[in-house]
């Protein structure tokens, strides 16, 4: 009989970890101080809706164009300090959209504060997965959970200061300056040393690929990475229809009041927040594959049995069931992309956070375009679509290890 042994982490491990949390919670605050203020800076800039809208893209765009670039980088300085040095750099493009006199202005420090993020997200999921091999079991979810903690704790910030009347300048200059300073006292609890010996040293024993089915194939580790970056997608399409199109549907197809109209969103992160709370329990308890096949299954018939038969209550909960099911599908790609074999230590890491922004960027034109041709109830059939995808692709992803 096979017995699970967990041994207690080690302090230097412990403290790592909750700077890696640190770290995840400013990244997800920065960004959320900034978004309750677009649209006194839209007024302020006085732009129609598409320049705005331009604009705004400036921010994933950044991402992109920068995202393929963190691989190197933390390669050369450490994931640790890139993580860093990503976050103070995104405060500094946050301010500056924040206090921009003009679109061009506006634009240019969203697209900076974008490619920053971008770095500091790679970076500290490769942390993160660092500390996680340290541990020996699953804790990556409970990352992104914090993650969900810092943004509403940010757009929070925003609507208090809001409120009570701080201008913008000040206003995000103490939010650059608070969360600048938690990352610098948390890079001091990081990990020592290179990132190279975490990717080749494994809790589970050294050369064991994550997955424990991957063999050292370039081309099945193309066709695995593939499907990792799918399954990373799908899960960003659906928090792009819960965050870009649930509350619109609510009060314009379902003709629900304003208030209930935004239950939608909220139950959807909500609900992925506790997820990611559970997630790591699961994972090491069923595998990451069945978790993310019993999630895409959650998500694919709950929102599809809401599209089916729209109610206002129905449709609340299959964006619940949605964010639920995808709770543990970014991380779980992100931790099996690092530890692929044949790579360089990062460079899967770096392709699947690059490439998945892509859904973040193309979800809500597609969901748009067939929306104006057809109806919302049809674009949303996205999520129920991404859910049977990740139930097709849920093998690229590891089993359960004992």
């Amino acid at each position: 009989m096979t017995v699970d042994v967990l041994l207690p982490a080690a302090p230097a491990d412990r403290r790592a970890r909750v700077a890696v949390a640190v770290l995840f919670f400013t990244n997800g605050a920065l960004f959320a101080n900034l978004l309750p203020r677009y649209p006194q800076i839209k007024a302020d800039l006085g732009i129609g809706n598409a320049a705005y809208g331009l604009a705004v893209a400036a921010f994933p765009a950044g991402a992109i164009a920068a995202g393929l670039a963190a691989g190197v980088l933390v390669r050369r300085f450490g994931s640790a300090r890139v993580a860093v040095g990503g976050t103070l750099l995104t405060g500094v493009g946050i301010l500056a959209a924040g206090l921009a006199e003009s679109v061009a202005v506006f634009a240019a420090a969203l697209f900076l504060a974008g490619a920053m993020d971008a770095f500091t997200d790679v970076a500290q999921n490769a942390h993160g997965l660092r500390v996680q091999r340290r541990y020996g079991r699953s804790i990556i979810n409970s990352f992104h959970a914090i993650w969900s903690v810092g943004a509403v704790t940010g757009g929070s910030m925003a609507a208090g200061a809001i409120a009570l009347g701080v201008p913008r300048g000040q206003h995000l200059l103490f939010s650059a300056v608070v969360f600048a300073v938690a990352a610098c006292v948390a890079l001091r609890y990081c990990l020592p040393g290179p990132d190279t010996e975490a990717a080749e040293e494994t809790a589970f024993g050294a050369g064991t690929p994550a997955s424990g089915s991957v063999p050292a194939s370039g081309r099945r580790t193309t066709y695995v990475l593939a499907a990792l970056v799918l399954i990373a997608t799908a899960g960003t399409l659906v928090e792009d229809a819960g965050s870009s199109w649930a509350t619109l549907y609510l009060s314009d197809s379902l003709h629900a009041s304003v208030a209930l109209a935004a239950s939608g969103y909220v139950a959807l992160v909500g609900a992925q927040f506790l997820g990611r709370l559970i997630g790591d329990r699961l994972v090491d308890r069923f595998g990451q594959r069945t978790v993310a096949r019993s999630g895409a299954l959650t998500a694919a018939v709950g929102m599809g049995l809401a599209l089916a038969v729209p109610t206002v209550p129905g449709t609340v909960l299959g964006f619940a069931a949605a964010g639920f099911g995808v709770a543990t599908l970014v991380p779980a790609a992100m931790h099996e992309a690092d530890e692929l074999p044949g790579l360089k230590p990062g460079s899967g890491l770096t392709i699947v956070s690059w490439l998945m922004r892509l859904g973040f960027l193309l979800s809500p034109p597609l969901v748009g375009l067939v929306a104006d041709a057809s109806s919302l109830r049809v674009g949303l059939l996205v999520v129920p679509f991404a859910g049977v995808l990740v139930l097709l692709l849920a093998g690229a992803l590891g089993p359960r290890r004992r």
